[in-house]
């Protein structure tokens, strides 16, 4: 009866959204002493009621990003990493956009340290350098300082970009940023840390005219970023189809009988493919 009594005070109304410390010291005050503290909270436990007893923050779950480009400079990429210095302690922050459809990199830079008006300034150049229209290009950013700082923030507005994030904690919806930086630092010649940050930019500067150029990307058909971003991949093909039919006119026994054909250009680049996960869903 007298456990039964203290759980009832618990669950009075004027008691049931309190912490049993409120409540010991309210009736304390009005003369009355039940019990221990933590005899409440014991006996809570017991009845499977001792959990939060006040109203929680809920946190709405985050939109998951879904993003489709059908050419260049439709969506962008972005995100700063992190380049090791000559000391300990001591990093440089590297400025990457990477536009999705042709995975060209748009610009960079490397700077002693991140800002907002760094950033704004970064993505101000970048959006001139393309020519990009009002209402053309959405940036795709995690959810760093920089990138939703308000001076970045007023700069899309103004420009007509729209911006997108990805959920906290999910890396997958930021795919083309990382898989770029993974590129970058697993390169043979990637030196691990940097003497200073004009060496960091002359490495930079080197690797990215090297990636846009040269390095044939087999997410575009292993064509360079640049053929596919600047329009020239289609010509490109072609050529690539005639010394294969050529091959394939000399000797077709080496195919098997079966005429080669150089890989298609894709045709669209995603941020969780929206028309697949409907597909799930469905399922």
């Amino acid at each position: 009866p007298e456990r039964q009594q203290i759980l009832a005070v618990l669950r009075s109304e004027e008691c049931c959204d309190l912490a049993p410390a409120q409540v010991w010291a309210r009736l304390l005050d009005d003369g009355i002493f039940l019990c221990s503290i933590s005899t409440m909270y014991r006996l809570l436990a017991a009845a499977s009621e001792n959990r939060e007893r006040r109203r929680q923050r809920s946190h709405p779950a985050k939109k998951r990003p879904e993003l489709i480009a059908t050419a260049p400079n439709q969506v962008w990429s972005w995100d700063i990493t992190k380049l090791r210095g000559p000391t300990r302690g001591v990093y440089y922050e590297l400025f990457v956009i990477i536009d999705i459809y042709s995975r060209y990199v748009i610009d960079w830079i490397v700077a002693p340290a991140e800002t907002g008006e760094l950033a704004k300034d970064f993505i101000d150049r970048a959006v001139a350098s393309q020519g990009i229209a009002r209402d053309q290009l959405t940036l795709h950013a995690d959810r760093g300082t920089s990138m939703t700082s308000k001076p970045l923030s007023q700069l899309l507005v103004d420009l007509g970009v729209a911006r997108s994030h990805p959920r906290p904690h999910v890396s997958n919806d930021n795919p083309y940023s990382e898989a770029a930086f993974k590129t970058l630092k697993y390169c043979p010649a990637f030196p691990g840390s940097f003497g200073s940050i004009q060496d960091a930019r002359a490495f930079c500067e080197t690797f990215f005219s090297y990636y846009n150029h040269e390095h044939r990307h087999s997410g575009i058909a292993l064509h360079t970023p640049a053929s596919v971003h600047y329009g020239t991949a289609t010509e490109i093909r072609v050529d690539r189809a005639r010394t294969l039919d050529a091959a394939y006119a000399a000797n077709p026994n080496r195919f098997r009988g079966r005429p080669p054909a150089p890989p298609k250009l894709p045709t669209k680049a995603w941020i969780n493919d929206p028309s697949r996960e409907a597909l799930i869903q469905n399922k």
